[in-house]
Formats: structure tokens, sequence, C-alpha cells
């Protein structure tokens, strides 16, 4: 096992490496960066737009770019400005270098995890990170719990009625969960419950209060799940269905084998059948999965239920460094949380070996 833990770490580093340039090639090729977002606010408020982002002190001056100077021309909107002010930009990020310099140097900072800081916000990446976390791991961490806890008792239960009035109905229930994404549910909870249109119970921004430094110690626990309420009924609604599916699809597929009918026939209850000798079997994969489930929830499914309700999650800040092309935020980001998937896919392989000490992964190829 040593040996085959050894080599996953190893392929991490070209995978990621991978990841990063395929990512950094298509990023800078993208239109609008951050200097072009610059230019953006220059051009509609120019003396306040320039104290903020500037850093220099330039000032933007009008007329046309000095002649023979084709600096401003390279970006969109550029033509009018200064060419010393948009020198002045390239500097402050960093596009004075060719590219490969700034990918190389990129790379050698993160193997020191160094992630620099953002271009708008005054902070560097890992405080900006290390803020949101809180926001995320709650909805991760609760929304995953309680996507287990529903699916695998439903799941067993429609194994063990398969075919009976109970499947049929709770079957529809999950089509609908499958089919309908958990952004529309959130939207209509948002309707119908969050001051939208009916109801006024739940609260639709944050995930406390304005006063929970004067709240009890209850107090700040039901406040805190008074404002979860809504975002994790909506994430939990739109992914249940497929880990109730393959719960009851793999006690079926136990349910079945031969070890389970020689112990029928050996006179045992059928509990004891069920959850002595298919239970194991059967929740093999279930449980073993639940690392991946946690962070795919945590990175992936939460961004449009924070952009929903307001929550200031990892999810939130990704979308508003993609739109902004705040580019430390963005690579820095994606290299914690590509490094962070390929250590849980390791994980998995372990959780595997945990539940079940028959699979051996040392004679597999990687």
């Amino acid at each position: 096992m040593l040996a085959y833990i050894t080599r996953r770490l190893l392929l991490i580093i070209p995978t990621l490496f991978g990841v990063m340039v395929l990512n950094f090639v298509i990023i800078n090729f993208a239109p609008g960066g951050p200097i072009e977002q610059i230019i953006a606010q220059l051009q509609g408020t120019a003396v306040s737009a320039t104290a903020r982002f500037s850093g220099g002190g330039a000032e933007v001056q009008s007329g046309s770019p000095r002649p023979g100077s084709d600096v401003a021309s390279k970006y969109r909107g550029a033509r009018g400005l200064d060419p010393e002010l948009i020198r002045s930009l390239e500097k402050q990020f960093g596009f004075d270098k060719p590219a490969h310099e700034r990918f190389a140097l990129m790379i050698w900072n993160f193997l020191r995890f160094d992630f620099g800081n953002s271009f708008f916000r005054d902070r560097s990446v890992v405080q900006l990170v290390l803020d949101k976390m809180p926001v995320s791991i709650s909805l991760g961490l609760w929304t995953t719990l309680l996507v287990y806890l529903i699916s695998i008792p439903l799941g067993i239960a429609k194994a063990v009625r398969d075919g009976s009035r109970f499947d049929t109905w709770t079957s529809s229930i999950i089509v609908v969960g499958n089919a309908v994404p958990g952004f529309l549910f959130a939207i209509l909870l948002i309707v119908l419950f969050a001051g939208g249109r009916y109801f006024d119970w739940f609260p639709l921004r944050g995930l406390v209060s304005e006063n929970w430094d004067e709240l009890s110690a209850f107090g700040k626990v039901v406040d805190y799940f008074w404002h979860l309420t809504l975002p994790l009924v909506s994430m939990v609604i739109g992914m249940f269905a497929g880990l109730t599916l393959l719960t009851k699809n793999s006690f079926l597929d136990q349910i079945n084998q031969q070890y389970v009918l020689t112990a029928r026939a050996k006179g045992l209850s059928e509990r004891r059948v069920l959850y002595r000798h298919v239970f194991r079997n059967a929740m093999l994969i279930v449980i073993a999965g639940f690392p991946g489930a946690f962070v795919e929830i945590l990175f992936t499914s939460a961004l449009l239920t924070e952009v929903i309700f307001s929550l200031d999650g990892l999810g939130l800040l990704g979308f508003q460094a993609a739109v902004n092309r705040d580019y430390p935020v963005m690579f820095g980001t994606l290299y914690l949380f590509t490094l962070l998937g390929l250590l849980v896919k390791l994980a998995e392989d372990l959780t595997y070996v945990f539940v079940d000490p028959r699979i051996d992964f040392e004679s597999r190829e990687v």
C-alpha cells in the first residue's frame, strides 16, 4: 500500500501542472483582462478609479496617445489614455513580462504556497480563502451529512420494498429531485418563505444576523441554523436523488447474491441478513465516496446557492474573481482546489481499503 500511495502522490505533480498550464493559456487568451477592467473604470470615473487601482499615483490624461507609441492600442477602450499610465498598470499587474515568464514565476510561488495578493481587494489570496471558508464548509458539511442521512435509509427501504407502492411513490420524488436543478428549488424557496411573495420566515442574506455577538450560546446556534435552512434544503433536494438510487441499486445487487440466499436458508432473520451480511458489502461504494461527495458539494454545487442567498463563500469568491479577472484569486484557488481534489481521490481509495480490507491496490496500475 505504501508503494501505491507514493505513486499516486507523485502522479499529482504532472496532473496539477497540466491543469495549471491549460487554464493559464485559456484565461490569458480570453478578452477582458484586469487592465481592461480598470480601463473601463477609468473611462467612467477617472479620478476615483485611478486612485483605487493604479497604486502608483498615475493620473489619467485626456487626449490622444503620444506619437509613436502603441502601448494603449493593445487594450480595448484605452485610446485617449496616457501610455505611461498603461505601462504603470502593466508593471503593477506583472504584464510587462512575457507570458512564459509570468507562468514560471507563478508556479515557483505556488510551490512555496505563495499565492500573492488580490488585484482588487488589497488582501492576500490565502486570507480571502480563509475568510470565505466557514461559509462553504458550513454548506458542504451539513449538506453532505443530510444527504447521506436521508439517502441511505431511503435507498435501503426502496431496495427492501422494490416494486411496492412505496418504491413507486418515492421514485417519483427522486425523479423530480434529479431533474430539477437545485438553484430552481432555491428560487422557489425564496419566493415562498423568504419574503419573495408569500411568507417572510427566513433571512435572505448572510450566515448569521448582525446582532450575532449579542446573542447567547443557544441563540447563536438557532440563528446559525435559521440562516442555513433554505440554502441547505435547496441543496439537499437537488443532490439526494443520485445517492438514493446508488444505495438502492447497490443493495439490490447484493440481495441477489448467493451468500444472501445461503444465509436465509440457514434460518437467519431478514433483518440480520440485511444489516449483518448485506450492509457491509452494499455500503462499500457509498461510504467510500463520502470524501469526494463533500469536496464536490463544497467547491462546485454551492456556487449558485451562495450567489442566490448572498452567502459570501468560496463559490461566490471564485465567481467574482472570474468576472473581475482577478488572476491571483483565480489561479490561487484553482491550484488549492485541484490539489485538494487530487488528495481526496487518494483518500477515497484508502477509504475503500478501510471499509473492506480485501481490496488491494498494491497490484493495480495507477
